[in-house]
């Protein structure tokens, strides 16, 4: 789907019928990522919570109805589809019934390694995808929930910001690396000697990318002067009318905002580099920044 679709599909949450099976998917997405984000820090990683996720994820999906939150009862490989229309395998997948053996050792290898803290945090996850895409344990929608899990795990280790990127846009549109990525790591792992150095720089070069295009968006967003409330704005306003005021003066021409508010609001605007401050306790007096 389109962006502009996708962003008028969403905007209202409360559709019970679909159109499309993208719209299906696009839903589902979109609520597991709503559970991760409000509940990363309660959910225990387990062989039931994963295929509860799968569940949730594929629950509008009509054509997903029988499989959905169980692992696979038919083989899948993994074909990649290049713009040309070419298919290659990138990898023959875990036999179905050799699933639920990997999935149990490949959950307590990562619990473990979150106990023990040996490993460092991003490794981790780049690992349990690699790992999870080479079982395939659903017969459909692995790709999406190895996205989904991977921003459920550096969210639980402290990583915030993935609340404001996105791993599957980031895919999206860089396929072939991610697909080439996959196969260099697949080569030799019926051998149990497969390497995943370039799985690995692939997974840490996307995250460095997300997070520099974050950055800029923050740079250019701090210009404008950060997210203000109204009141704030107001604050603001005053303040280049003015020209330069002291805390008083703020006190005196907003009687009715209280003044722990007013200096949660000062302290705010100081922080964001929208007003700074001259001089030293009484006699300090604030400016807006751009006038200094």
């Amino acid at each position: 789907m389109a962006d502009e679709e996708v962003r008028q599909l969403l905007k209202d949450i409360k559709i019970t019928k679909f159109k499309t099976r993208d719209e299906q998917e696009v839903i589902g997405y979109y609520e597991v990522l709503e559970l991760v984000f409000d509940s990363f820090s309660e959910i225990k990683l387990s062989e039931s919570y994963v295929k509860q996720l799968h569940r949730l994820m594929l629950k509008h999906s009509t054509k997903d109805k029988r499989h959905r939150g169980h692992y696979k009862n038919l083989p899948n490989k993994v074909a990649a589809t290049y713009p040309t229309g070419e298919q290659k395998t990138i990898f023959a997948t875990t036999a179905p019934a050799l699933v639920e053996g990997k999935m149990f050792a490949l959950i307590e290898w990562t619990n473990r390694q979150w106990n023990e803290n040996t490993i460092h945090p991003l490794i981790v996850p780049a690992i349990f995808v690699y790992e999870f895409l080479s079982i395939h344990p659903f017969q459909d929608g692995n790709g999406r929930l190895s996205r989904l899990l991977t921003t459920l795990f550096l969210l639980q280790q402290g990583y915030e910001f993935m609340q404001y990127i996105s791993f599957e846009n980031h895919i999206e549109k860089n396929k072939k690396a991610y697909y080439d990525a996959l196969m260099a790591a697949q080569r030799k792992r019926t051998t149990g000697k497969d390497t995943i150095e370039k799985w690995l720089v692939f997974f840490l070069e996307s995250l460095k990318t997300l997070t520099e295009k974050l950055g800029k968006k923050y740079d250019v967003f701090k210009q404008k002067g950060g997210y203000l409330n109204e009141r704030q704005k107001i604050l603001k306003a005053f303040i280049i009318e003015q020209r330069a005021v002291k805390f008083a003066d703020l006190s005196a021409a907003f009687p009715d905002i209280s003044p722990n508010t007013l200096k949660k609001d000062v302290q705010y605007l100081k922080a964001e580099q929208v007003i700074t401050a001259v001089g030293q306790g009484k006699g300090t007096v604030y400016v807006v920044k751009q006038q200094v």
